[in-house]
């Protein structure tokens, strides 16, 4: 007889093998890290002997589960801010969380926290891309577990780099440094489209191709990045991503969400591989993955839970039964997408989507000894039914729960026994995590309440702040305004015109100040939009002085440019009040006796106004500057023949009902 070092046996066992073969009482002969031979159980005792031989009666032996899409350390950010549509969740959460406390020490403890959760819902394998993925490798590594590990690579700054060329440079060294290894395969991964540059995906593309190695890639999440893509660069999603390189590398893309049949066809043809995640999908509102005319287009579909602060957990056996009843649902078809395809989407057919087939995802003499053992026999599991051979699938997808895994092996080696964690403390990683869960509340109660602090907590935004001495007066007719522009003492530097669309955010807490989201339209000589840019501004309603009766000082906290739609300030600000002002302005940079103004004619048509105001304003820096404009401002109304009193103190928000 042949020695080996372990044999399971007399379970059912399920292969997931291209013959789908199923041995109901079964066995599995391993020697070290690779499986040797499966059968039934008579058969396998008769030709092999081991000194671990593990009965396995009443259990199903499956190969082990592949998560093909996480971000794993997010387990740190798990219910930090649900039910929020997707940019407001990213942006004006995660990513400021991310910001203040995404560190090697942050990436170890949260990675430990999801390979805990993942070896206990009986995945063995998973892909992942983060930042310090050189960290999330060496935590994973220790775990026991196997994965397909990306560093993140976006055209903006990242926790891990100061710039693309940093991230880029930390994917080549994680890259180096891991692709040799038995268990971890690096990759690149560069987060989005709508995140790099066509540059910096053709450079991914080089790097991965260097080393032969996968691209991770979000691809086509939500409707809005299809749209802002194809205005930016008149394709869709896919078509664009093929004028890049980037699908001559290995790619795995997650999501694809709204990709079409010609998208389809784009990826089949460059060996494209998905990963399915449809419950974080569902969550964020993004839409349902066209998964049944993925498979008729013969692409390679994995499923995935994506990160856990989005899902929010790691339960691949609650995502293959989404995945299959979410795909009868969105087709109106019962048939679409049976027990036995999803269970196959999350082992052979995921471990192909990670580029990982030759090595995992099914139970098969040669392939590594990835393996779970799962109790068959559990009320809620129970009867079982021998006419359809299909039926062990159903089981097991339909009825089948993560807490029903019983033990785990990844590489040969028993991650779990009997429920019990081999290489993690979990309840150390618990405490650790309960202890960084209090930090993080405390860092957003602070900046949930403030203004200020909620503006700069959303990424990309600089501070700056302003005064400026103005007057505002209402004037009959515009061509008042030439009197000044005619005067000797002035010089006209610049005219524009400009159609204003301004959103106010105002609180209950009048202290709380006010946001003011501008949208410019530059009109042109044709009376046609040349240009938009939309900013922010952060005011006070107070104003800080009033010289010469009529010109005041004001003080605004500039955080711009605004680039958030504006439906995202709305659900992120979520003030108690929200008021609109739309105007028609004119504009002109003058230098009176040297000292630069801004002149102003407006005209409010929305609410609608009858009268027309002229503003002359100009930034300062110190109250002595401020008095010298003020003087200056006031001269230039005995200029226009405008009286002190024809001073208008209220902005145009207060000149108009709530």
């Amino acid at each position: 007889m042949t020695k080996v070092s372990t044999i399971l046996t007399g379970g059912t066992v399920v292969t997931m093998n291209d013959n789908y073969d199923v041995f109901v009482d079964g066995a599995v002969a391993i020697q070290d890290s690779q499986i040797v031979a499966i059968g039934p159980s008579a058969d396998i005792r008769a030709e092999y002997t081991a000194d671990e031989i593990i009965p396995c009666d009443g259990k199903y032996i499956l190969p082990g589960l592949i998560n093909a899409h996480t971000h794993a350390p997010m387990t740190l950010l798990r219910g930090l801010a649900d039910d929020l549509r997707l940019d407001v969740w990213l942006m004006g959460y995660i990513m400021p969380t991310e910001r203040e406390f995404v560190s090697p020490e942050f990436c170890r403890l949260g990675t430990k926290l999801a390979c805990a959760e993942m070896i206990m819902g009986g995945v063995t394998t998973f892909a992942d891309m983060y930042y310090f993925e050189d960290d999330i490798a060496e935590t994973t590594e220790q775990a026991g577990m196997r994965a397909l590990l990306g560093q993140t690579i976006l055209k903006f700054p990242a926790p891990d780099a100061e710039s693309y060329e940093g991230s880029l440079e930390a994917a080549r060294a994680f890259v180096e440094k891991w692709h040799q290894h038995e268990r971890i395969t690096p990759s690149v991964a560069p987060h989005a489209p709508y995140s790099s540059t066509k540059d910096m995906l053709k450079l991914c593309a080089q790097l991965a191709m260097q080393y032969d190695v996968p691209i991770i890639i979000h691809i086509s999440e939500s409707a809005q990045e299809e749209e802002d893509n194809f205005a930016e660069h008149g394709l869709r999603v896919v078509p664009w991503l093929k004028t890049t390189g980037l699908l001559n590398a290995k790619v795995l893309a997650a999501h694809c969400v709204h990709i079409n049949k010609s998208d389809m066809a784009t990826l089949y043809e460059h060996d494209v591989t998905v990963s399915h995640n449809p419950q974080a999908n569902l969550k964020l509102a993004n839409g349902v993955a066209p998964v049944s005319d993925m498979l008729e287009n013969h692409l390679t579909v994995g499923i995935g839970t994506d990160g856990p602060a989005s899902n929010n957990d790691l339960d691949m056996f609650e995502e293959m039964r989404t995945a299959a009843l979410l795909a009868k649902s969105f087709t109106n078809n019962p048939t679409a997408l049976p027990a036995r395809q999803a269970l196959t989407m999350a082992t052979r057919d995921g471990a192909r989507a990670l580029f990982m087939g030759d090595k995992t995802g099914s139970l098969e003499a040669g392939k590594y000894a990835d393996i779970i053992t799962m109790q068959a026999s559990t009320v809620h599991n129970w009867p079982h039914f021998q006419r359809d051979e299909n039926a062990i699938y159903s089981q097991i997808v339909y009825a089948g729960k993560s807490s029903d895994v019983e033990s785990v092996m990844c590489h040969g080696r028993w991650l779990m026994r009997d429920r019990q964690l081999q290489t993690l403390d979990l309840s150390k990683i618990m405490g650790q995590a309960h202890d960084f869960a209090q930090k993080v509340d405390d860092f957003l109660s602070s900046h949930e309440n403030d203004v200020v602090s909620k503006l700069l907590a959303v990424g990309g935004l600089e501070r700056a702040e302003s005064f400026e001495v103005q007057m505002k007066a209402r004037i009959d007719d515009a061509d008042l305004v030439q009197k000044l522009l005619d005067h000797p003492d002035v010089e006209v530097l610049k005219r524009m015109n400009y159609r204003q669309y301004d959103t106010y955010f105002t609180f209950d807490d009048h202290d709380m100040g006010r946001v003011r989201y501008r949208e410019d339209d530059r009109i042109d000589e044709r009376g046609e939009v040349s240009e938009v840019r939309a900013r922010l501004t952060f005011t006070m309603p107070t104003k800080e002085r009033v010289f010469n009766s009529a010109v005041l000082l004001s003080h605004s906290r500039f955080i711009a440019p605004a680039d958030r739609p504006l439906r995202f300030y709305q659900e992120y600000f979520q003030g108690a009040d929200v008021q609109v002002l739309e105007k028609e302005r004119q504009r002109w940079h003058i230098h009176y006796q040297g000292v630069l103004y801004y002149i102003n004619i407006d005209s409010l048509t929305e609410p609608k106004m009858r009268d027309m105001f002229i503003e002359i304003k100009s930034r300062t820096w110190s109250l002595l500057d401020a008095q010298h404009k003020a003087d200056g401002i006031s001269r230039m109304m005995d200029i226009l023949d405008l009286p002190q009193g024809a001073a208008v103190r209220q902005d145009y928000l207060e000149m108009t009902p709530s």
